[in-house]
């Protein structure tokens, strides 16, 4: 085992399909915050998923999904055969892009077929705002409606708004958080800053230094890839999933 140090200058044991996992994402990272929207033909060889079921996966990274039973940053059942770890910023614009062009296609295609389950990891990158959003996003959570602000955080033309506290509000409000006293209290709560420093850790421990970064039952992908690479991924997941069972 070796380690590397995070931000917060706590030691990471990393294994070695860690390892390998902060390479693949290291290379590939710099082109999940270019500025165009579209990613490049041939941009990120961590696009290019293999169709076998095992190849390009580390049982260090499965062990990653938490399979929380009610774990309000989730969606898909628990025991789902696929899990994707999602790390994100709700600044970003490629996790814009994902949230509104491909999460849809994969819920309806795939969660709510049973196949597969997303957790989300508040992976804030990009300063202040960043950490503030990620926490309004865990308070909203807290309430039930997580994916609602989720949803609103990343419509078209929120990330031009700004995520001050009263934009927090009013999304929260679009959300449906029914309680807003309570939301402000958990947004700057301690428990808030615990829950996204642990997602945090968890992304920089990968290597992972932009976002989006993915891992599909232990295979990493990072940026916001086509659907077709997305698809490949879990498909390969789901047989080997079948095969193991």
């Amino acid at each position: 085992m070796s380690s590397a140090t995070s931000p917060s200058g706590k030691p990471l044991a990393i294994g070695a399909g860690v390892l390998v996992a902060a390479l693949l994402l290291g290379f590939a990272s710099y082109t999940a915050t270019e500025p165009d929207p579209a990613p490049s033909a041939g941009s990120s060889s961590v696009a290019d998923v293999s169709a076998e079921p095992r190849a390009g996966t580390y049982p260090e990274l499965e062990r990653l999904a938490r399979r929380e039973a009610g774990d309000p940053l989730a969606t898909g059942r628990a025991d789902a055969p696929v899990v994707m770890v999602e790390y994100a910023d709700f600044q970003c614009g490629y996790c814009g892009k994902f949230a509104r062009d491909t999460e849809p296609q994969l819920v309806k295609k795939y969660v709510d077929a049973g196949v597969l389950r997303i957790e989300w990891r508040n992976f804030p990158i990009f300063g202040e705002a960043s950490e503030a959003a990620a926490r309004a996003a865990w308070a909203a959570g807290q309430q039930g409606r997580f994916w609602q602000f989720h949803a609103a955080a990343y419509a078209a033309d929120a990330k031009e708004k700004g995520f001050g506290p009263d934009r927090l509000t009013a999304l929260a409000r679009e959300a449906g958080v029914g309680d807003l006293d309570r939301f402000a209290r958990d947004l700057d709560s301690d428990a808030a800053r615990r829950a996204v420093a642990k997602d945090q850790e968890e992304g920089y421990g990968l290597g992972a230094t932009s976002t989006p970064s993915f891992l599909v039952n232990g295979r990493p992908i990072a940026g916001a890839q086509p659907m077709e690479t997305f698809t490949e991924a879990i498909e390969a997941a789901a047989r080997a999933a079948k095969q193991g069972s």
